[in-house]
């Protein structure tokens, strides 16, 4: 699990979501314009997507000017929530949207902090917990979990409407044997009876589809680079280092070279020249949503999600850093969201207005009576692979070709332009390679940048 100095910068850069009508952070400008210079900028409503648009209202009942309208407040409330954050310190105890008005409320320990709440335009709410002391909590579970995944204890997380560790659980028994395993006290958690049966949807895709040694299928999540390497991100479970994929299109793109499942829920794929990385989510005929940027949101956002399987469909972010229990193992540090998913979304993409969120993983329900969904945020996976997101201010078109095809300056037996069947071996900077898939190389090609196609023997 993170630690809690790094869950508070990602936080800094986050979003609380606000309900349509009037709203109450108006005086909020100065707080906000503070938190957008640490980096959250929000993007213009008019150049939101149409088809995220015609998601919210469906789903969220908001017509567009109400969409546009939310999704402006919620990035103004994020600002003053990273702002609040920081300045209470320990004392900070989470921040959300009431349910039942535009309001944004910041819970503290220390009731002497309710001018300082108060006078950032949002309301104070005193509790008895502190958010690191139930976080440290969650750790003590997460970790027993990790070694041994709870029977009948399908998920767990902070929520931090109730000010509690909440344990979901088909039997209070299960739910009392996790709870002293970690040696976590009772007073701190509520339990939940639940008959979720989360899995993760896997073979499948959310965004653009891609398919894994040419059978299994799942989807982008979000384009990335790692220095001039292009490639994407996508769930864990969908592959193992060294797993070839394939395009929509059934050309050689890429290969998995990095992947965490279970544990966490996220992996890379480096792809091959013919690929360009677009900061952009699939809008399935509704137009194409651009990608600004990562501003992690906050809970009660607004959040949708990009599938194949059942397109567009919004909801609210209920709890972050939450845990959850499949067949494969648990899974720590994903966000929970009430947003239906079906097999055919798994990997896709979770956005807030043009901030990216994260990577479907899982959850139970489905898009006809409604279910949970988890996503592992984006953030942590890029760290974890020191990848930069590519958004709508990257740089993305490849660089132009050589002239002359390319050959190994070393007198190798690789040359582009030539064409290799599945099996042939050439030699390149001194070391020699096995084609995986039969291809005509191009410039940029060489055998150490495309391990979808060539493997070191």
């Amino acid at each position: 699990m993170e630690t809690t100095v790094l869950r508070r910068r990602a936080f800094a850069a986050g979003a609380a979501a606000v309900a349509v009508g009037a709203l109450a952070l108006a005086g909020l400008t100065g707080v906000a314009s503070a938190g957008q210079a640490g980096g959250a900028v929000p993007a213009a409503a008019d150049r939101l997507s149409p088809g995220l648009i015609e998601a919210m209202s469906r789903d969220l009942g908001l017509d567009a000017d109400e969409a546009r309208a939310r999704i402006a407040d919620e990035y103004r409330a994020a600002a003053v929530a990273a702002a609040l954050e920081e300045s209470l310190g320990a004392d900070f105890a989470g921040a959300r949207l009431s349910d039942e008005a535009a309001v944004l409320v910041v819970a503290t320990t220390d009731r002497a902090d309710i001018g300082r709440i108060t006078a950032a335009g949002a309301r104070a709410e005193v509790v008895g917990h502190s958010l690191d002391r139930l976080e440290a909590a969650k750790a003590a579970l997460d970790t027993v979990a990790l070694r041994k995944a709870p029977e009948d204890v399908p998920s767990w997380y902070v929520d931090v409407r109730t000010n509690r560790l909440v344990v979901n659980a088909g039997r209070t028994s299960a739910a009392d044997g996790f709870l002293a395993g970690a040696g976590v006290s009772r007073d701190l958690v509520r339990v939940n009876r639940s008959d979720e049966q989360p899995r993760a949807y896997a073979d499948l895709r959310g965004g653009d589809a891609y398919y894994m040694n040419g059978t299994g299928r799942c989807s982008i999540g979000f384009p990335v680079k790692r220095g001039s390497q292009n490639g994407f991100v996508t769930a864990g479970h969908c592959g193992t280092p060294g797993v070839t994929t394939t395009g929509a299109n059934q050309q050689a793109q890429g290969s998995f070279q990095g992947s965490t499942f279970p544990g966490r829920d996220y992996a890379w794929v480096a792809t091959n020249a013919s690929w360009t990385p677009r900061a952009l989510v699939n809008g399935y005929g509704n137009g194409d949503v651009t990608v600004t940027g990562s501003t992690q949101a906050v809970v009660g956002s607004s959040v949708c999600r990009s599938g194949s399987t059942t397109g567009w469909h919004c909801g609210t972010i209920q709890q972050h850093g939450s845990s959850v229990t499949y067949p494969e193992g648990t899974i720590s540090g994903v966000t929970r969201t009430s947003v239906c998913a079906e097999p055919g979304d798994s990997g896709g993409s979770f956005i807030s207005g043009s901030q990216a969120q994260g990577i479907t993983s899982g959850g139970s329900g489905n898009c006809s009576q409604g279910g949970t969904t988890y996503y592992q945020p984006v953030n942590p996976a890029l760290a974890a692979y020191g990848l930069t997101l590519v958004t709508s201010g990257t740089p993305t078109d490849p660089p132009t070709d050589p002239t002359d095809p390319p050959t190994d300056p070393g007198g190798g037996t690789w040359a582009a332009g030539s064409t290799y069947a599945a099996g042939a071996v050439v030699t390149y900077g001194g070391a020699s390679y096995r084609c995986l898939q039969g291809h005509r190389a191009q410039a940029g090609w060489q055998p150490p940048n495309v391990p979808a196609l060539w493997q070191r023997i």
